[in-house]
């Protein structure tokens, strides 16, 4: 252990972190009123700068995936990391910042023995993070992530991003967790499909026939891809993305040159034009909409998106829906209603996922098959539903909605509420998504709105939109606005004016 001359203390901003180096170890210190902290540089989830972040309202929000962090000790407030940050003792000298080169112990006693077992339905993004909340907040019982997939849960938003662009291998795919992770915190892994429910007694059984028991059971079995229901869709060239098998399977037989007919304009759908055209392939999209994700980002985003897929060679066809597949034994065309026959060599198709409940028979269903949950993600007693297969008020309004952190952060909030605790969703919606190098930030969940503005241009990054509703700022959109829409992603949580809302992007920009 040694101390180390840092910064000085009028160095560091006060609505976001100073990032130094000690030893070649990224370090970020923050102010704490007349106070600092220093942690870990990097967000434990994928490695973003947090001084690139922001500090508001107590927490430090990282700038890519807006995760949270208490600054007063680094506590994890918001998913995506599973991990609080380290921290790092420090020591001041007049002005001068000096800092421990070693982190603090962790102080957290370990968790007391509790006779219960909770069972966790799904190890996906949802499952992984409720498990991993139960042993943070203290839960020494027993823990049963049950998945359908072998191996440990991983980060599926790397498939049509990096994966099936040729950028990532499917075995270099992170895990969620690491196997020391599962091991170290008693976290039984059990590979199984379920087969039925029965909440009355508490009890679930696999198709193998294994049968479990429980006190408390989350059930995270997220959304399977919509198949295409068309003559051909059956041809070994025609592919759904969801796992990692599958994107293994599309890189193994995309080959560049070759032609590939991705049908449907949902963001996974025009994630994969993005990827399969960086890899090489001729890119066509059979779209729904003229303008993609106009009913998230609105008409100008959607316009600049589909743009810059124009500009790297993806070609949209908006007239006309696929009716069927051509080929014998492989594919050789799509033919659409409107006469038009399109050659293809490969498919895939981006049309949907439905909410995976098929097991949950004896539950009550919402008209798209999720489960009705409360505010508390609670189904009913001793059981929650979380992430794909949730429709859960937000604003009094009852949705679903398909995002990754979201499911995260529904999963420790059931995690909360399993251990007795009365957690609610109170926060804002937020996702990304990645198109030909950029990143596209969205937060919030708006319907409707009577007004947006920009600050930059959409079809040339950086910019940032913010759509209001009554004068209340009600989603915002940005590239390259990592910093602001960190600030936000905290902001939002309470009505913010419209005009607050830009004065604060300023002060963030």
């Amino acid at each position: 252990m040694a101390l180390h001359r840092a910064a000085r203390f009028t160095d560091v901003p006060e609505n976001r972190g100073l990032e130094v180096h000690i030893n070649e170890m990224k370090i970020v210190l923050l102010k704490v009123g007349v106070q600092l902290r220093a942690f870990q540089g990097e967000c434990p989830h994928a490695g973003a700068p947090l001084a690139e972040g922001a500090v508001c309202h107590g927490r430090l929000i990282c700038p890519w995936h807006k995760a949270a962090f208490r600054i007063e000790d680094g506590a994890l407030c918001e998913p995506p990391a599973l991990d609080s940050l380290r921290r790092y003792g420090v020591e001041m000298r007049g002005d001068e910042v000096w800092v421990d080169d070693q982190p603090l112990l962790d102080g957290h006693p370990p968790p007391a023995d509790d006779p219960r077992t909770f069972v966790i339905v799904g190890a996906g993004a949802a499952g992984t993070a409720c498990a991993a909340a139960l042993r943070e907040k203290g839960f020494g019982g027993r823990i049963q992530l049950i998945d359908r997939e072998p191996g440990a849960g991983y980060d599926r938003t790397v498939l049509s991003k990096f994966v099936i662009a040729g950028e990532m291998p499917p075995e270099e795919i992170p895990p969620l967790r690491d196997e020391e992770f599962y091991k170290a915190q008693r976290i039984e892994r059990i590979q199984g499909e379920v087969a039925s429910l029965d909440a009355a007694n508490k009890t679930l059984r696999l198709t193998d026939g294994q049968s479990f028991t429980y006190d408390a059971a989350v059930l995270a079995t997220g959304g399977i891809p919509e198949p295409l229901k068309l003559p051909g869709a059956d041809l070994p060239q025609v592919f759904l993305l969801r796992s990692r098998e599958q994107a293994k399977r599309i890189i193994e037989a995309a080959k560049p040159g070759q032609r590939v007919m991705i049908i449907g304009d949902s963001f996974i759908a025009l994630e994969s034009a993005s990827a399969l055209r960086q890899y090489g392939l001729d890119v066509t999209v059979l779209a729904r909409h003229a303008v993609p994700f106009a009913a998230q980002f609105g008409t100008t985003v959607g316009k600049a998106i589909r743009a810059r897929h124009e500009a790297n060679g993806v070609v949209f066809h908006t007239q006309g829906e696929a009716q069927r597949i051509d080929g014998t034994d492989k594919v050789e065309a799509v033919q659409l209603d409107n006469g038009q026959r399109l050659p293809a060599d490969l498919v895939l198709v981006g049309i949907g996922v439905n909410p995976a409940t098929e097991p949950f028979a004896d539950l009550p269903k919402e008209k798209d098959n999720s489960l009705k949950v409360d505010g508390g993600m609670r189904v009913s007693d001793g059981l929650w539903a979380v992430g794909d297969i949730a429709t859960f008020p937000l604003n009094g309004q009852p949705q679903r909605i398909e995002h990754w952190r979201l499911a995260q952060q529904q999963a420790r909030i059931a995690a909360a509420n399993m251990l007795g605790g009365n957690e609610h969703y109170l926060d804002v919606p937020f996702f990304w998504t990645w198109h030909f190098g950029k990143n596209y930030d969205y937060l919030g969940h708006a319907e409707q709105w009577d007004d947006v503005e920009f600050k930059g241009d959409p079809y040339h990054p950086p910019f940032i939109g913010l759509f209001g509703k009554d004068g209340v700022v009600v989603a915002a959109v940005a590239c390259d606005e990592e910093r602001a829409m960190a600030m936000l992603a905290e902001r939002m949580k309470q009505p913010l004016p419209v005009d607050e809302a830009w004065r604060l992007v300023r002060d963030f920009g």
